[in-house]
């Protein structure tokens, strides 16, 4: 199934099941739906949906209203870089909700990560860890089918505010489906996927497909790999990969965020502190001059020669 079906598909699932639950967002039942995102959702009678402005600094202060008073909320928005326009709500008004200790409702904003290139200025934000780093949000990246049923379903509507993002560059791909699920963190933070002595690869943002393309090339070239992907927005409870590291002493991070403060890069202190690396590979955004032109999103692996050097 693809990408962005299977996950309106889990949303279309989840919100039937709640209560007096609010879901509101610019055209969220009407016109294209945020690309399909939102097409087809029912609530329960007492709930409701709201098509709203494109205001957003208001419509994230509508959410924590709706929070104090005891109502749970969606906010879908149609790209992560209008969130931007909310940062007072999610640092000041958050911050007010917290110390209150009124998070008993749900407050969920879901944007559209706009990475699928050829777009311009307006959509060179990709990195929600910089947003969620400023008040210590909770914030998840969904890339693959076992992490959109966990997060989706643990997290989607309960107590306390998070944000949940998807990535428009994999809308119409075939979803990633590892066979097997190995582990996942209580946090839904932290999933690993494959199992080997050899390397431990770990993916940060929206890397995971790339990683995972390399994880079954190294297992044709007799290389047994690791893989975990990290969908936490701030630096999380990374023991198993660390346990992992410490096994096969070679690690390749790919994290394909813009930003130059990277969550990969808390990983990598940690494992430094505790033991030395045979073999490090970290795979980072190199922008060009031309980075805020209409351009190709998608960062480029070179798989080759990650095999010569893990070979040597």
């Amino acid at each position: 199934m693809k990408y962005l079906e299977f996950v309106n598909s889990l949303l279309k699932s989840e919100v039937v099941k709640h209560d007096n639950l609010v879901l509101f967002g610019q055209n969220i039942n009407a016109g294209s739906c945020l690309g399909g995102l939102t097409r087809g959702l029912v609530i329960k009678d007492r709930g409701r949906v709201i098509n709203s402005t494109n205001s957003e600094n208001t419509l994230c202060g509508f959410g924590f209203g709706m929070m104090i008073n005891g109502v749970s909320s969606i906010f879908f928005m149609k790209q992560l870089d209008f969130l931007l326009l909310g940062i007072d709500h999610l640092v000041n008004t958050y911050n007010i909700i917290r110390n209150m200790k009124q998070e008993n409702a749900s407050f969920t904003i879901m944007p559209i990560v706009v990475d699928n290139g050829y777009q311009g200025p307006q959509s060179s934000f990709n990195n929600l860890p910089d947003i969620c780093s400023i008040a210590r949000i909770s914030g998840f990246s969904i890339s693959t089918k076992w992490e959109a049923e966990k997060i989706i379903s643990n997290e989607l509507v309960s107590p306390g505010f998070r944000i949940i993002t998807i990535s428009q560059r994999l809308f119409k791909e075939e979803l990633p489906s590892p066979e097997k699920l190995y582990y996942s963190n209580d946090d839904n933070t932290v999933f690993q996927y494959g199992s080997g002595n050899d390397v431990t690869i770990v993916c940060f943002n929206f890397s995971f497909p790339q990683g995972y393309d390399l994880y079954q090339e190294l297992k044709k070239n007799n290389i047994n790999a690791s893989i975990f992907n990290v969908t936490s927005a701030t630096p999380t409870n990374w023991d198993r990969i660390i346990e992992d590291v410490q096994n096969t002493k070679k690690i390749v991070i790919m994290d394909d965020s813009k930003s130059q403060n990277l969550s990969c890069d808390a990983l990598v202190t940690d494992i430094h502190l505790k033991f030395d690396l045979k073999k490090k590979i970290i795979l980072k955004r190199t922008l060009s001059d031309n980075w805020l032109d209409p351009v190709s999103d998608k960062m480029e692996i070179d798989t080759k020669s990650i095999i010569n050097e893990l070979s040597n």
